[in-house]
């Protein structure tokens, strides 16, 4: 079993993997002020960022983009505090807000939230409190100590009241880590500077002391040893004990000497100090002792910051790599590890009394059994009182005290006891009741009351029923500080506090029945009970059924208290509350009709019997109540014809609740019934809800009945609103019928609904004596020319003239249309015309009489119109359409005149004159009906000049499009005709520029070749040449080379690059030899020709150095080296340098490539020219050169480029510049190629570089030089990352072991780590397993156990393999392996250490079966270990399956103390079948815990008696009486057989032996057993067998001895009868009666049954007087049946 150990240790969580960067896990990036949050400031890329990590949720941290010197979070809330310069912020993260800001006058060098509210800041003068309320800013506490000048500040403390201040700082003096602190007090003002590296303040409370004491805790690590001192800061408190001080020794391991302490806190609830040490250590120390409790190692890495542990009052922490620790107190193992590991249970006994620890139980009941026997009860009480847990506060307890007599003149014991408890706190259960027994049997109700005041008793359900005896009140208080619901509502009902039932029974969700509650309350006080059912009800789920607690107040006949009761709990109208809703206006109804018509009125319920309740309302007088609620229409018809009797307003709004059919009857009922009195409100009706019931159907309703004045009034309040065609209608119809004349206009001036045909018929046929209702109609939807004919037939000519002249001006031309159409006379028609001065459409009046062909009807109005200066397009268009048509010089008016409309009249002319056509559309540009007329009548040379002349390059485009059927004789015409006539280059570039859009080069060329080469006026114009060789260059390139031949006026630059674009090579190299652009010209000579033996002739020819320079780069490119260095030199450009080194390396050239970097050295110092030309000289093998240029000034990179040789291996050359920079490091490992190991060796010594070293070992190794290569090994192992490459370097080579010596000569290294000693052992275990087993003895705690113990399974080492798992705390594995491999692994000592201590049960089970089968002799030593855990119940039956129990006899002795049945059971067969009967009756008689029956069943049958007479013993045991002494009998056993026949008290198994005794003629032992039965026998019983038998003699000592006593008990009866009489006759006569003698029976007489009839008496009637028995009576017969107190 594992180590118990005080502590328990957790990993929280891993910084690294939640995102945290290893490089921001420290000291000055990372903060821990409480152990709520981490806050880490890091920087990803340029952005800074904080991360927040709640430890309740530490995989999903917060990341902020801040800026910032430093962040600590507040310790309670999301708070944080940031620090940039001098500048500091509070910042609330939940709010988003700025709390506070302060800007420092000097840097603050430490800062740390010393409570929720408040930040210590640390200058390097001061010491300052900044709090986060209001808006303060910091207080200056105290002024820094000398001593810390120059230290680091590494934490603040202070305690808890704030009264004491600690400054902590550290600073490296002669090799060490040396601790100052500053200690001061508030309330003194002084400081005490202080030699340490952590503290902390604690509050201590010592035994005796009333008040907490405040201590001041500190470590230090001096040059001479560690201390732990503990001493109390400031006056003790008034009463107080002082703290005596206390400094004890830190123990800092031997491989630890540079240890210090970095942290401490103190547990308040354990009162232990844990201290964290830089190497990972931690230590715990008793805080009133000083006592160190534990210390080991927790963390490999260094804690660099702490805080207090809240959940376990431990401490956390975070180390270097990221993982976040806690350790705190493990209370379970604490007072069993100070007891049993540290030898301390004096320690033991005080931490569990103080801090109220598990783990001393056995002491205390050990000490408090000891104190009593002893009878210092008084101490006892105190042990008993002091004991964790209440261990001891038991009602044995309790008893015990109880049964110690009270002495004389003292105090009880039990009050003793109760007295110490109640000093100390709160009674128990058990205690309280004990004690409050005999207070309330005294009558001292007042002590009961202090108690509970004081909280010093725990209230029970038993303690209230014993109180409530005395004072049900106080029984009240204790059930409820108890909680017992049941009996503290029976106390709340039993003392009339019925409101405060339901707030309790609510409060502790307990249901007792309120309906039983409510009808106790309903018969003291109505009201009250009122308040008590509402009570009930008020929540969402009522507390009773209210269909009872209805029925209660039924039962009271309390209407108005039920109805105000209902009105509130149906409050929310629920539908399964429909019955209860209709009680209530079912009683109202008939009680209080106006309270049902209040409750009705206000609508609150919609689920109770409407039917039922509609005829209660009618019934009582609520008609409209009653309508409401009928669903039958029939009844709804019935009542609603009253409408005297009902509210109208209500009435109108009650047809909203009905179906359409039924507001429809109920209408058409009302009309019915009286159609005078109904018809506003079936109007109002109709009106509100006709969009339901549908207008169609009520105004079939009421035409029905005739009524069109409730037609009219209905439709007229909807027709406004309304979009039906038939309402409109039917309204005007009505307005008709009711001679509403003006409302009829209105509607047909203002609807846009009605059916205009329909209406218009309808007018026409009603014979209006006003026709503006018709004319509106016919005006308004276009039926003019039916007005007109209506009208001119009809004789009503004036209301003609009254519509064109007042009406509708604008109508003129259709009237005039209709009057030509009645051929209605033109004087009339003209003089109608000339008598309109409205507007109207002059257009469509000149379209109305040309259509009729009467155009020249109007030409005397058009004059006058012209003549007046009207410049209306219509009225010019007709004018012009009559001047064609007359031939009235009409181009000249075309032509002339500005306000006709092109296209209308061009339209016009088209067939009649398209030339006209023409005209006018070209006046009025429109192109596209332009150009129609044009091709449709092949008028091309018009189109050409019209084109030309627009200059618009969409209409070009259209023309010149490819599906244009006419453009080829267009352009004919444009080409010959257009530009020919033109003087004007706008047009001439219009016209090119939409040829070249169109993409017709050849007609373009065509076009061009026509401007410039025909010596025109544009023959010189640049861009028309350029546009004439770029076509061709496009179109035609055979022509192209004669016009750059025939052309000189073009951009030769640009039009060479056309050409070349277009592959026109030798074109652009002639436009360029022509123009002497050389460098143009000889780049299309390489480029595009690619003819470098041309370009080098033409460069030949040139002699120009950028000609040169741009034939060396095509050279170059050409992989020409030597040739491309020539050029380059002749142009004397070293401005490509880069791409000739490189292409020379590559091509090997550097003989060439040293020429050329001397050129360009001389031209430009650069630094890859010089480098270059150092490689080229190594290259080369020119080390003379070399050595000199590098001993020169110069600026080349030797390092590259020795690099750069020694890639290439060229290291006598690497060599030269390896030494020319001092670099060792790579010297050597170019010596290492080089053979000189010696010089490699010191070379790697100078460059001190793990590589270096490396690579100089593995160079040692490879030339056999392994004491080189062991000097070089010894710098490496000391890497751990490095160990791993060095070992597999030599295990590939097979010098295993020139590697084992290595690493043994490396152990003594000061820098020996873990992977070296872990190594070694490996190795051991492959190579040299002997060394290994003494190897691990010595650095086992040095190792990494897992890595080797997978290497010693590998290679088969058992007994390291056990030794490593012993250490490594792995105790199953250890045990496994040593039963898997005992020749080798397996020892006694170390199995059965091992064992005890696996967490795997099976395993013990399995080392059982391991020892049974290899072992056996040894098996019980094992079973003894085992003993405290093992199944002791499935042990046994293991070996009962395996038949192996008599094999562990011994174990079974060692545990039947346990009493365990398989045990016993077991035990006892073993015993059974050794016939060691001894053993097996003390077995039974000391362990009763096995089935008795079973094993005497099992007895009963054996062969030896002594089994047989303990079958008999077990069962007397069991009171199987008869069994017993059947069993004795028949093995002849008479003592046992009347042993258990008195045992057993049954006078029939005492006389049933009695006859067997007789039965086989033992006399004697008849005469023992009526000895033995003498209490259980009859005597006249005994008498008669005695005389049957005639054995008198053996009967007659009973006979005596019975004679005797009952002679006794007379002589008692006499003396107390005496007694009697005497006390009879001096007491008074009362009455002067005669005295009953009572006759009740036998029974009635003192104990009678107690002796024979007439001993003191006379005998009763028909029994022989004393002394005289009558000869002829049956043995026996003179005695009666003793009465049963007898038997």
């Amino acid at each position: 079993m594992a180590q118990v150990l005080p502590i328990r240790f957790q990993e929280h969580c891993q910084l690294q993997n939640v995102g945290i960067n290893a490089a921001n896990i420290g000291f000055a990036t990372l903060t821990m002020e409480s152990d709520k949050y981490i806050c880490v400031r890091e920087k990803v890329g340029e952005t800074a960022q904080v991360v927040i990590v709640d430890m309740a949720d530490p995989g999903n941290p917060t990341r902020r983009p801040i800026s910032a010197d430093s962040a600590i979070m507040n310790p309670a809330s999301k708070v944080i505090a940031l620090k940039a310069g001098k500048t500091l912020q509070i910042f609330n993260i939940e709010m988003k807000s700025k709390m506070k800001a302060y800007n420092a006058p000097e840097d603050v060098v430490f800062w740390k939230w010393i409570s929720v509210n408040t930040i210590a800041l640390v200058t390097e003068s001061a010491v300052y409190h900044w709090g986060m309320e209001g808006a303060s800013e910091p207080v200056k506490m105290f002024d820094r100590h000398t001593n810390l000048a120059g230290c680091q500040i590494i934490n603040y403390r202070t305690d808890k009241e704030q009264k004491w201040l600690l400054l902590v700082g550290i600073t490296a003096q002669q090799s060490r880590v040396v601790g100052a602190m500053q200690l001061y007090s508030v309330e003194r003002k002084v400081s005490q500077p202080i030699e340490g590296h952590a503290a902390s303040f604690a509050q201590f409370k010592m035994q005796g002391n009333s008040s907490e004491s405040t201590l001041f805790c500190f470590a230090v690590r001096a040059a001479n040893g560690g201390k732990l001192h503990v001493i109390e800061v400031g006056s003790p408190a008034a009463g107080n004990q002082p703290f005596t001080k206390k400094a004890v020794d830190v123990f800092f391991p031997p491989e630890a000497q540079n240890d210090f302490p970095v942290a401490m806190q103190v547990s308040p609830k354990h009162d232990v100090v844990f201290m964290i040490t830089k190497y990972g250590y931690v230590h715990l120390y008793d805080l009133e002792t000083g006592t160190c409790i534990y210390m080991n190692r927790i963390s490999g890495d260094t804690i660099f910051v702490t805080a207090f542990y809240e959940p376990t009052s431990g401490i956390i922490g975070v180390n270097r790599k990221g993982q976040v620790l806690s350790v705190s107190v493990d209370e379970a193992n604490l007072i069993p590890y100070v007891t049993n590991t540290l030898q301390n249970p004096d320690l033991a006994l005080r931490m569990a009394v103080r801090n109220n620890l598990a783990g001393a139980e056995e002491l205390f009941v050990r000490k408090f059994n000891m104190l009593f026997g002893q009878m210092q009860y008084s101490e006892a009480a105190k042990v008993a009182a002091a004991a964790p847990q209440g261990i001891l506060r038991t009602s044995q307890t309790i008893q015990r005290f109880q049964g110690v007599p009270t002495q004389p003149g003292q105090t009880s014991p039990l009050l003793q006891y109760f007295g110490i408890l109640l000093e100390q706190g709160q009674l128990n259960k058990y205690e309280s009741l004990e004690l409050c027994r005999p207070v309330l049997q005294q009558g001292r109700k007042q002590l009961l009351e202090k108690w509970l005041k004081e909280d010093k008793l725990e209230c029970s359900e038993e303690l209230g029923d014993l109180v409530k005896q005395a004072d049900p009140t106080l029984a009240l208080s204790v059930y409820l500080r108890a909680n017992v619901p049941a009996k503290v509502i029976q106390c709340f009902a039993e003392t009339g506090q019925f409101q405060k039932i339901v707030l309790y029974a609510k409060k502790v969700n307990y249901t007792p029945d309120y309906v039983f509650i409510l009808r106790n309350v309903m018969r003291i006080n109505p009201d009250q009970g009122l308040q008590f059912a509402q009570m009930l009800v008020q929540d969402d789920e009522p507390l009773a059924d209210l269909s009872q607690i209805v029925d209660v107040f039924a039962e009271f006949n309390l209407v108005q208290q039920c109805t105000s009761f209902l009105l509130d709990a149906l409050k929310n109208n629920r539908p399964a509350e429909g019955p209860l809703q209709t009680r209530l206006l079912e009683m109202n109804l008939m009680a209080a009709p106006q309270v049902a018509d209040a409750i009705l009125g206000n609508q609150m319920f919609t689920h109770y019997d409407r039917q039922h309740i509609a005829q209660l309302c009618e019934q009582a007088g609520l008609l409209q109540r009653a309508i409401e609620h009928y669903q039958d229409s029939f009844d709804i018809k019935r009542a609603i014809v009253h409408t005297h009797l009902l509210n109208p307003e209500w009435l109108v709004n009650f047809f909203g609740s009905l179906s359409v059919e039924d507001s429809l009857e109920c209408i058409k009922a009302m009309l019915t019934h009286n159609i005078r009195q109904n018809l506003q409100i079936c109007v109002q009706v109709s009106t509100k809800y006709h969009e339901q019931l549908g207008t169609t159907s009520l105004i079939e309703i009421f035409e029905s009945f005739k009524s069109f004045e409730g037609l009219f009034y209905f439709l007229g309040s909807i027709v406004n609103f309304s979009q039906e065609a038939d309402v409109h209608f039917k309204y005007i119809q009505a307005a008709c019928k009711t001679g509403q004349i003006k409302e009829v206009e209105r509607i047909c001036r203002e609807s846009n609904c009605y059916d205009a045909e329909r209406v218009k018929n309808f007018l026409k046929e009603a014979k209006l004596t006003d026709q503006l209702p018709l004319i509106i109609v016919c005006d308004r939807f276009d039926f003019v020319h039916d007005l007109v004919l209506y009208l001119y037939r009809n004789n009503l000519q004036k209301y003609i003239e009254i519509y064109v002249q007042k009406v509708n001006p604008s109508r003129l031309p259709v009237v005039v249309g209709g009057l030509l159409d009645v051929d209605c006379d033109e004087s009339i028609i003209k003089s109608l015309i000339m008598a309109v001065r409205g507007s109207f459409d002059t257009d469509g009046l000149v379209e109305e009489v040309e259509k009729r062909n009467r155009l020249k009807l109007l030409m005397p109005w058009l004059e006058s119109r012209i003549h007046d200066g009207v410049q209306e397009p219509a009225t010019h268009n007709a004018l012009a359409k009559i001047y064609i048509d007359s031939n009235n010089n009409p181009e000249r008016f075309l032509r002339e005149n500005q306000f006709y409309d092109s296209r209308v009249v061009g339209k016009y002319c088209e067939k009649r004159d398209p030339h006209l056509a023409c005209v006018s559309y070209e006046r009025g540009q429109c192109d596209e009906e332009l150009i129609r007329c044009c091709n449709e009548n092949s008028l091309f040379k018009s189109e050409a000049r019209y084109l030309v002349n627009r200059q618009d390059a969409d209409l070009w485009a259209l023309v010149l499009i490819e599906t244009n059927e006419y453009r080829r004789p267009l352009i004919d015409q444009v080409v010959q005709t257009a530009l020919s006539e033109t003087q004007n280059p706008d047009e001439v570039s219009a016209t090119v520029k939409a040829f070249m859009t169109a993409d017709l080069p050849n007609e373009l060329i065509e076009l061009l070749e026509k401007i410039v080469l025909d010596n025109t006026l544009f023959s010189e114009h640049r861009n028309l040449q350029n546009l004439l060789i770029l076509t061709a260059i496009k179109a035609d390139r055979t022509r192209v080379m004669e016009y750059i031949t025939r052309l000189d006026n073009y951009d030769a630059p640009d039009i060479a690059n056309i050409a070349i674009g277009s592959e026109l090579y030798e074109e652009a190299f002639a436009i360029f030899r022509k123009f002497d652009v050389n460098t143009s010209a000889i780049q299309v000579l390489i480029e595009h020709i690619g003819n470098l033996d041309r370009a080098y002739e033409y460069a030949e020819r040139c002699n120009q150095s950028d000609v040169w320079s741009q034939l060396a780069k095509a050279q170059l490119q050409a992989s020409m080296v030597k040739e491309a260095i020539d050029s380059y030199i002749k142009a004397d450009d070293p401005s490509t340098y880069v791409e000739v080194i490189e292409v020379s390396e590559n091509n090997g050239n550097y003989e060439d490539l040293v020429r050329y970097l001397n050129m360009a050295r001389k031209k430009t110092r650069e630094v890859l020219i010089e480098t270059e030309l150092v490689f080229a000289f190594a290259k080369t093998g020119r080390l003379a050169e070399l050595e000199e240029f590098v001993n020169g000034p110069n600026h080349a990179q030797i390092q590259q480029v020795g690099d750069r040789c020694y890639d290439a291996q060229l290291y006598e050359a690497a060599k030269i510049l390896f030494n020319n920079v001092s670099n060792f490091a790579r010297l050597a490992s170019t010596l290492v190629h080089l053979g000189e190991y010696q010089n490699a060796v010191d070379g790697a010594r100078k460059a001190n570089s793990t590589r270096t070293w490396k690579e100089v070992c593995f160079a040692c190794v490879d030339g056999g030089e392994f004491r080189l290569a062991q000097m070089c090994g010894l710098h490496i192992v000391v890497h751990a990352d490095e160990l791993e490459e060095l070992i597999h370097y030599y295990e590939a080579r097979g010098h295993f072991e020139e590697l084992i010596s290595l690493l043994e000569a490396a152990l003594g290294l000061e820098r020996a780590h873990m992977g070296m000693f872990t190594e070694l052992a490996i190795l051991y275990s492959k190579y040299k397993t002997s060394k290994m087993r003494e190897h691990l003895e010595l650095f086992w705690s040095r190792v990494n156990i897992p890595k080797v113990l997978r290497a010693a399974e590998q290679a088969h080492l058992w007994s390291e393999l056990v030794f490593l798992y012993d250490k490594y705390e792995e105790y199953d594995n250890a045990i496994t392996t040593m039963m898997q491999h005992p020749v080798d692994a397996w020892r006694e000592a170390q199995f059965k250490d091992i064992v005890t201590k696996v967490a795997n049960i099976e395993l013990y089970y399995k080392a059982l079966t391991f020892y049974l089968e290899i072992k056996p002799m040894l098996l019980n030593d094992l079973l003894l270990v085992l003993v405290p855990r093992l199944d002791h119940n499935r042990t046994v039956n293991y070996f009962t399956k395996r038949g192996r129990l008599h094999l562990v006899k011994p174990y079974m002795r060692a545990v039947q103390s346990l009493n365990s049945k398989a045990v016993n059971e077991a035990l006892n067969q073993v015993l059974v079948e050794e016939e060691d009967y001894q053993s097996l009756r003390a077995s039974i008689d000391a362990y009763d815990n096995f089935d008795n029956i079973n094993l005497a069943q099992q007895l009963e049958r054996h062969e030896l008696i002594e089994f047989r007479r303990i079958a008999a013993y077990l069962y007397r045991g069991n009171n199987r009486w008869q069994q017993a002494t059947d069993l004795c009998k028949r093995d002849h056993l008479y003592k046992d057989a009347m042993q258990y026949a008195s045992d057993s008290r049954n006078p029939d198994i005492a006389e049933a032996l009695l006859a067997w005794f007789l039965e086989i003629n033992r006399h004697d032992c008849f005469a023992a057993c009526l000895y033995a039965c003498y209490d259980l026998l009859r005597p006249d019983y005994i008498l008669e067998l005695s005389w049957r038998n005639n054995i008198m003699d053996f009967a007659m000592p009973f006979l005596v001895q019975v004679i005797r006593e009952y002679i006794g008990r007379v002589e008692r009866l006499e003396t107390k009868g005496e007694e009697a009489e005497s006390e009879k006759q001096e007491q008074p006569m009362m009455m002067n009666e005669p005295q009953l003698m009572l006759t009740a029976g036998p029974g009635v007489m003192p104990a009678t049954g107690m002796m024979p009839a007439g001993a003191g008496m006379m005998p009763a009637q028909g029994m022989a007087p004393m002394g005289g028995m009558q000869p002829n009576m049956m043995p026996g017969g003179g005695y009666g049946q003793p009465a049963p107190g007898f038997m």
